[in-house]
């Protein structure tokens, strides 16, 4: 498995547990495309012969995840559909591989988890927060939506969960979010340490294809998650790139002005 990227620190102790932390706190461990490239080679050359016994997932500096990186934003505002929707794919077949590991994923999550920060959450397999963390899906605040990350959302919370937080784009915290199901427990900083080898070290009992395979069925077992949904996620976005608020709110954001909606 390898170890050695620009974006993420990963290593791996002599249980078998590997540590994959995001690693670019001096832009909030946001979405860029290189991390998007490494996140995806790490999941899909991840072992799947039970070496790796469970994988915890956080970010360094003061928050997990901000979501998508500001200068591929940039991009965004000067690609046409067809570069959009190829970057849309980049990160949603990021997500798909994450949420495929067969190894048990738990995300230690801290700060804030906002938009592809929260898709992250989602494609875990238990989410351990801080309880000060911020969450949101701010993306209508932009004139666009959550699209790539929304079939592990939608799995994760529900729709009818979903529908609370999906569309407002309010910051909520830890409290909500564990009613909403993006999250499993919430604890005070001094216990993330002992929260987190808790829901370890089971995984250290159990045959580790055996726990594969549990993964595997109720993955299948749920909410479908399969190519024609992923396409349907990456033409959604696309269409909303191309009207008249994306353009203005994404300008808005980055000019660091108000959007005439706000």
């Amino acid at each position: 498995m390898k170890t050695n990227y620009d974006t993420l620190n990963v290593t791996r102790d002599d249980r078998g547990v590997v540590f994959l932390e995001l690693a670019r706190p001096d832009k909030r461990n946001a979405l860029s495309a290189q991390m998007i490239a490494e996140l995806t080679e790490f999941a899909t050359t991840c072992p799947s012969d039970g070496s790796v016994r469970a994988i915890e997932l956080s970010g360094q500096g003061d928050i997990f995840c901000a979501g998508g990186d500001l200068a591929w934003m940039h991009e965004q505002i000067k690609a046409d559909r067809p570069q959009r929707m190829t970057e849309a794919r980049k990160l949603a077949k990021m997500l798909q591989a994450l949420n495929e590991i067969p190894s048990p994923m738990i995300g230690r999550v801290h700060g804030a988890a906002y938009g592809g920060g929260i898709g992250m959450c989602c494609v875990c397999d238990v989410v351990i927060a801080d309880d000060q963390t911020k969450f949101g899906l701010t993306e209508t605040k932009l004139g666009i939506i959550p699209a790539t990350i929304s079939p592990y959302v939608v799995a994760r919370m529900g729709e009818g969960n979903a529908r609370q937080v999906f569309m407002n784009a309010r910051i909520f915290g830890a409290d909500d979010a564990l009613r909403l199901n993006i999250i499993s427990r919430k604890v005070a900083t001094q216990d993330m340490d002992h929260a987190i080898a808790q829901e370890i070290e089971p995984y250290l009992h159990t045959a580790p294809q055996a726990a594969a395979a549990s993964k595997a069925l109720v993955r299948s077992l749920g909410p479908r998650i399969d190519d024609d949904v992923i396409d349907a996620t990456i033409t959604c976005l696309a269409d909303i790139w191309e009207g008249e608020e994306a353009v203005h709110g994404i300008g808005s954001f980055l000019n660091k002005t108000k959007p005439r909606w706000a």
